[in-house]
């Protein structure tokens, strides 16, 4: 490859970086939402799969529930850090088809 091509190449390298690091920012500050049990229980994650915060409907609390609302806890839970996973995918690709790099890149 050419010195030039070399040199373009890693600008665009320096670029890819430099969104990395504004999309990471951004996916960070993003939240995705998720319920289970018809909405007796509902969590909201954030870019980083942090658990932001959890609501439990009253009528859901009992101890003749318990162990179907710790059910329903852990789908929210998994089906809020399944949507971050999606959130961050979308995301990537959003990026890696706005930098025209050589395939495989990411």
């Amino acid at each position: 490859m050419p010195n030039g091509g070399m040199n373009k190449m890693m600008k665009q390298l320096q670029k890819a970086q430099a969104e990395m690091g504004r999309m990471q920012e951004a996916i960070a500050a993003k939240t995705v939402e998720a319920t289970s049990g018809g909405g007796a229980v509902k969590v909201v994650a954030n870019g980083t799969k942090s658990l932001v915060s959890l609501q439990i409907e009253p009528e859901a609390l009992g101890e003749d529930n318990r162990e179907m609302l710790e059910d329903m806890i852990v789908a929210a839970v998994n089906e809020a850090f399944k949507r971050v996973d999606d959130m961050v995918a979308e995301e990537m690709q959003k990026l890696a088809g706005g930098l025209n790099l050589p395939p495989g890149m990411f």
